[in-house]
């Protein structure tokens, strides 16, 4: 969606902001998970996006099994979309934090015991962790090309 502007980077995050970060992205695909929206005309009426963005985007998301249109013309989420959900709720977390004036607009339920849903870095081992004790290990999909290339800041543990 962003073209290939991420082709240098060894990434996960560049590779998924080529599917959802661009500007409207991340808007539509919480209009489909948080607000069930399906029809074109309603993502259009709910976030004011220009059709042709939205045709661009929605399009963009079905070639990338983001979503799938049906004979209805509904655009509906795809498993793949479905998981998208964790990391729009850390993002309203984030947002609720550090980017809002005001007490949080949304509220995440769990939809069998109403308790409170948020999204939280998990040891295997110990439980939730905090960010400041995440730390990085080398994944075997790392080329030592692009590692050895890299300069400044901390490296990742061995």
């Amino acid at each position: 969606m962003l073209g290939k502007t991420y082709d240098t980077q060894v990434c996960s995050i560049a590779r998924s902001l080529e599917m959802v970060g661009e500007r409207w992205s991340l808007l539509i695909i919480r209009d489909a998970l948080f607000a069930r929206v399906t029809r074109f005309g309603d993502f259009q009426h709910n976030l004011g996006i220009a059709s042709n963005v939205l045709t661009s985007r929605l399009e963009a998301f079905v070639a990338a099994g983001i979503m799938e249109r049906d004979d209805a013309a509904d655009y509906r989420l795809t498993p793949k979309g479905h998981a998208l959900a964790v990391a729009l709720i850390a993002l309203t977390e984030w947002g609720d934090e550090w980017a809002s004036p005001i007490d949080p607009p949304i509220l995440y339920r769990h939809s069998v015991c109403d308790g409170a849903i948020h999204a939280t870095a998990t040891c295997d081992t110990c439980g939730p962790v905090p960010p400041d004790q995440v730390a990085i290990r080398i994944g075997p999909g790392m080329p030592a090309e692009y590692l050895a290339a890299r300069r400044g800041g901390a490296r990742a543990a061995s």
